[in-house]
Parts: structure tokens; C-alpha cells; sequence
């Protein structure tokens, strides 16, 4: 492996050359012109249709974009992927669209040729891809989680507030109707004040807490290696990363709380209005690779994890919320039924229960099978309905984002703005895997090896984005881009 920089890899392409000439361009002030002002033959004017380019044209970022055409009001322009072999349903699904490996070359070649950007790719490129297309004023739509750090989610919300972009994370759950419910179950009164919630997930569903193969395969033909890695320190190709493993390695992935928080956190964001958490600890699982002797394998996220989090409500109130994954769950609630199923029916394994002052309420991922405890209660509910639904619930996230960046930015809400709550949401589950990776953080001591950020709670700062009472953890807010990649500025 080289060292966190690249050292002696080529020298930067002629796209990574111009992209940054074009960043520093943008960051002086003279932004590109707009599709819509320039108008032109053969021009379709942004309120017909969308012109959309999708950066991550496989698995769920290609789901993403075929999504986006079903919705209607939308083209597919371009499409982008660092892998052809996972471009290669979409690009004959739409054989229109122009195809491009590198994003900076589509960004540096045809700005003036689309209206917005899907980004559907590794969590470790997300924030780079987006940020610059909002800096050339193009709205975005990004999966979650939103960004790889905390950092990187502090930045895509300024620039989305400087450039007056509309912006959706990924997250369609958060336009279903199970979180409408329960917010307005819980607004109704129905379980009084909630003071502590449990969230769950069998996730990780790939390898993790495992120590990174030894083997170097050859890169596969049609992928580049180097442009997946993109702001990523560089390592050798391994088969177990591409297409859908980097999840469980810190380079890329946030492991299970990134890639499930956000469906599971999110309807508690939501009926809660939570903002930054003020304090959280943890405790992981440790893997042994002989009787009483420790792996330790700090490039990946543990299979499993314990993470409690301190809230303080909107009336002062402190407010617990316990994240259990790799299939460990909470404490069966006794107002529950010995048959009854715990959390979601559509996706066993994962689930929430809000724990309130006057009862308690239950859904699974993404808000749905909503639920009051006991489940003979939901026989009672008389809740007028306060909040307006989404045709179509979580496929009409989609077109909920179309229309509002058709409409321009302002005119029409988003379930999942960046600013006020994909970004809040974003940095508290970040929040929580900066417990995980303390709690693996290691070092010497007079020959002796410690882990001082073991059995502490971490004090959270959510104004400076600092942990205040253990200064090491403070290196997994903000990462060093690989040399050649150019750093968030506005």
C-alpha cells in the first residue's frame, strides 16, 4: 500500500487539471453561465423538463436515475461511472445520454447542457461530486448518508444556502406516510413527551471487522481504479471493495449507522425535529482470531455496535436515543404481545420504539407499519390528518425534487433539504461512528498498548464541529483529500 497521497502514482490527468483550474475559476467568483439564460437552438426550457446528469450510473445510484425518468418532467442527459461494467443497463436504457468515466471531464465539457445532478456513488465521493456541482449552480439530489464526514456535511449545507441550489438526499422513506403518522400521533399527545428511543438494524448485510486481504487480483477491464478510489487514500485493487462492499471499510463507507441510519434515524429527526446531539458513547464488538487474542483491525467498521446518544428536546427536556446494529436488538417493550412482531413487518431486523411519558409508539425502516403500544390502541386513533402526503410516498421523493427544482429554488418544499435536516441528521450519525472509531483508537504507553477512548462519553460541540474532552477523535471530522482532489471551499 502507498501512503495516504498517492506518492508515485502518474501524474494528474488532463481532466484533473482542468477540473481544478475550473474550481478555481468558480471560487473566484465567475461562474458558469447557466443552461437556461443561454437558451439556444433546439432549447428546452428548465420549467418543461429537468435535464439531469447521474454521477453513479449502477446500483443504487442507476435505481436512482431510473427513478428520476419514471417520474416524468425529467431527462436523463448524462450519465457518469468510474466502472462501465455498471453503467452498462442504464446506458442502454438510455442510449441518448452521453457517457463519461470522470466527473470533472462531464462537469468541465457539458455545464451548460444540464440542470442538475444525481449522485449515486460511494459515500466517500458523494460531498466532492455534489459540492462542485453546486457551485456551478446545478440543484443536486445525493444518497445517503449525505456525506463520509462531518466536515463534508458542515460544507454541502453552506454551499447549498450560498448557491441557492435545490437539494434532496436520498433517503425516499422520508416521504412515506408512517412518519407523517407518527408525527402527528405524537403531536396529538397520543404517548405524552418522549424521553428515550431505540433504534435497531441487522445490518451490516456484507463483511466487516475483518482485516483487508493481502491478494492484489488485477484491476478488472473497464474499471478505473484510481478514479473509484478518487479522494480515497490509494491502496491496491481488492475484488471484496467494488461494487458493494466498500461499505464496511472506513476509507469509503460509514458501515451499518451510515448506510441504515438515516432510514431508521430519520423518522425520529422527523416527528422529534431533533437537532445535534450533545454527548455520545459506545461499545463494539471485538473480533478473535485465537483463543483470548484480539484481532485489530482498524480499516474496518465493527460487525456490531452499541451507540447511545443525549439529545436536548425543544423544551429543554434531555432525550436518550440507543442504536443497536448487527442484529442485536432492545429489550422487548412488556406492552407487546409474546406473537407480535417488534419494529417493521417488511424488513425484519429493523425498527424503532419512542418511549414517551403517556405510552409508547413502534414503526420499522423507513417509518412505515407505524404502531402504538399496545397494538389494541391503534384500534382507537381519531387523529385528524395535519400533514400533507406524498403521491406515490417514498417513489414520489423523485418527482417531489423535480418539481421543485423546476419550480427554482424556494418556490416548493423538499422532504430532504440539506439545510434543517439532511445535514443535522448526517452529522449526528457521523457523530456516532466517531464513537466507534474512538473506541478503536489505539496507542502506546510506556510499552504497553491502551485505548484511551474506551468506556468514555464523548462531549459534542455541535457549533465548532469538536469533541471537547478527547482531542483524538477529533481526526475523523474532517479527512485529508488524496493529492490531485481539491478541498470544499466555497
Amino acid at each position: 500500500m502507498e501512503d495516504k497521497n498517492g506518492k508515485g502514482q502518474s501524474k494528474p490527468s488532463n481532466s484533473r487539471r482542468n477540473f481544478i483550474k475550473s474550481a478555481s475559476v468558480a471560487a473566484a467568483g465567475f461562474y458558469i453561465v447557466p443552461r437556461h439564460v443561454l437558451g439556444g437552438p433546439g432549447f428546452i426550457a428548465p420549467s418543461d423538463k429537468l435535464l439531469i446528469a447521474g454521477v453513479g450510473a449502477g446500483g443504487k445510484g442507476g435505481d436512482d436515475i431510473r427513478k428520476f425518468a419514471e417520474a416524468g418532467n425529467a431527462e436523463i442527459a448524462f450519465l457518469c461511472d468510474v466502472d462501465d461494467r455498471q453503467a452498462k443497463k442504464n446506458r442502454e436504457l438510455f442510449p441518448k445520454a452521453k457517457y463519461y468515466k470522470d466527473w470533472r471531464e462531464l462537469y468541465d465539457k457539458e455545464s451548460k447542457h444540464f440542470d442538475a445532478v444525481s449522485v449515486g456513488t460511494p459515500d466517500h465521493t458523494h460531498a466532492i461530486i455534489a459540492f462542485h456541482a453546486m457551485k456551478m449552480g446545478k440543484h443536486v439530489y445525493v444518497q445517503k448518508p449525505l456525506t463520509h464526514d462531518i466536515h463534508e456535511a458542515y460544507m454541502m449545507g453552506e454551499a447549498a444556502k450560498k448557491y441557492k441550489v435545490v437539494t434532496q438526499m436520498g433517503d425516499q422513506g422520508s416521504s412515506n406516510d408512517g412518519i407523517r403518522i407518527m408525527k402527528e400521533w405524537y403531536e396529538a399527545g397520543l404517548i405524552g413527551d418522549v424521553h428515550t428511543i431505540h433504534c435497531w438494524t441487522n445490518r451490516p448485510v456484507w463483511p466487516q471487522g475483518i482485516k483487508w486481504p493481502d491478494q492484489k487480483p488485477p484491476v478488472p477491464a473497464g474499471l478505473d481504479w484510481d478514479l473509484w478510489l478518487g479522494t480515497a487514500p490509494y491502496r491496491d485493487y481488492e475484488d471484496m471493495v467494488v461494487p458493494f462492499n466498500w461499505r464496511g471499510w472506513w476509507d469509503y463507507g460509514t458501515g451499518a449507522l451510515g448506510d441504515m441510519a438515516c432510514h431508521i434515524v430519520g423518522p425520529v429527526f422527523k416527528v422529534l425535529d431533533l437537532g445535534f446531539p450533545t454527548e455520545v458513547n459506545c461499545s463494539v464488538s471485538t473480533p478473535y482470531v485465537d483463543n483470548f487474542k484480539p484481532g485489530y483491525f482498524p480499516d474496518s467498521a465493527p460487525l456490531s455496535s452499541s451507540v447511545h446518544f443525549t439529545y436536548e428536546g425543544k423544551k429543554g427536556e434531555e432525550i436518550k436515543l440507543n442504536w443497536m446494529d448487527g442484529g442485536i436488538q432492545p429489550e422487548r417493550p412488556e406492552e407487546l404481545g409474546p406473537n407480535e412482531i417488534m419494529g417493521g413487518h417488511n424488513d425484519l431486523g429493523n425498527g424503532v420504539i419512542f418511549e414517551g411519558t403517556k405510552g409508547k409508539m413502534m414503526c420499522g425502516v423507513y417509518g412505515d407499519d407505524a404502531q402504538l403500544l399496545p397494538t389494541s390502541r391503534n384500534q382507537e386513533i381519531n387523529v385528524p390528518q395535519k400533514y400533507k402526503r406524498i403521491p406515490g410516498q417514498a417513489n414520489g421523493h423523485y418527482k417531489q425534487w423535480i418539481d421543485a427544482c423546476i419550480a427554482g429554488y424556494g418556490q416548493q418544499e423538499v422532504d430532504s433539504p440539506f439545510v434543517g435536516y439532511a445535514v443535522p441528521l448526517t452529522q449526528s450519525i457521523l457523530m456516532g461512528n466517531l464513537a466507534i472509531r474512538s473506541f478503536n483508537y489505539r496507542k502506546e504507553v510506556e510499552g504497553r498498548i491502551t485505548y484511551p477512548g474506551r468506556g468514555i462519553t464523548l462531549k459534542w460541540d455541535g457549533a465548532n464541529r469538536r469533541v471537547t474532552n478527547f482531542e483524538a477523535a477529533n481526526q475523523y471530522v474532517k479527512r485529508d483529500y488524496r493529492e490531485g482532489w481539491p478541498e470544499l471551499e466555497l
